[in-house]
């Protein structure tokens, strides 16, 4: 079994013993020095990241003179809007911060994948499929709450009447894939770059660098955005009032 990273040690040295102590009440068997493992700990860096950059440009924000961070912020945020208003369409706003945070939480956990000597965290299937529930959930709650429960399940029922006992379990089963549709599409393709980039590294050590680094991060790139446009394409399904 590979060495854990420094900051796996860290984290697992700092709250190893009360993770363990919560997985041991869930029946789940591990030791302190173990309960955390290099995926969940580039994630919690992710996130703790991400959490710094926004407190740093809240509390730096200014309109005559904005700073590198905020500049940055404003890009996303405008970049991010235009998708959502011509995907979701009008009320697009209230949902960019959730798009926002997938589109960020999906690229950044995708370009660790570009440190020598740590893995993609999003070629881990559970990290993909975690980010799918989730979604899975903001989109169909946002429609309920949108329509109704009766008016978000005539969604599911069919142009007509009759079309019901066929039409609602085929809807049913093809919303419940999209779980499974957003998982593999983001897994497979990053743990085909990774594969791909350390098969070129052991037989092309001097070539390999550039050019199969630079496919990662336009892999990285597009896999995050296709997500988070997929991500816009359910919410305005889900929230559309036209059935």
């Amino acid at each position: 079994m590979p060495e854990s990273l420094a900051f796996t040690r860290l984290l697992n040295h700092l709250f190893g013993g009360i993770v363990a102590f919560v997985l041991h009440a869930v029946g789940i068997s591990v030791t302190p020095a173990t309960a955390i493992n290099d995926t969940f700990a580039m994630e919690l860096l992710v996130v703790c990241c991400l959490i710094a950059f926004f407190v740093i440009v809240r509390i730096s924000l200014s309109v005559e003179k904005p700073n590198p961070a905020q500049q940055i912020a404003e890009m996303i945020h405008g970049f991010v809007g235009d998708q959502a208003e011509q995907v979701i369409g009008h009320g697009y706003e209230r949902f960019q911060a959730f798009v926002t945070c997938v589109l960020l939480f999906v690229v950044f956990n995708n370009l660790i994948g570009l440190i020598p000597g740590v893995d993609t965290p999003t070629a881990q299937p559970v990290v993909p499929l975690g980010i799918a529930v989730l979604t899975f959930l903001y989109y169909n709650f946002h429609g309920l709450r949108a329509n109704g429960p009766i008016g978000y399940l005539k969604q599911f029922a069919g142009p007509v009447w009759w079309l019901i006992p066929l039409m609602f379990p085929v809807e049913i089963i093809s919303h419940l894939a999209r779980i499974m549709s957003l998982t593999i599409r983001l897994y497979a393709n990053m743990l085909a770059s990774d594969l791909l980039t350390l098969i070129c590294f052991s037989m092309f050590p001097a070539v390999a660098p550039t050019a199969f680094l630079g496919l990662h991060f336009l892999v990285a790139l597009v896999q995050a955005y296709v997500f988070m446009l997929l991500s816009m394409i359910y919410l305005s399904m889900a929230v559309s009032h036209e059935h």
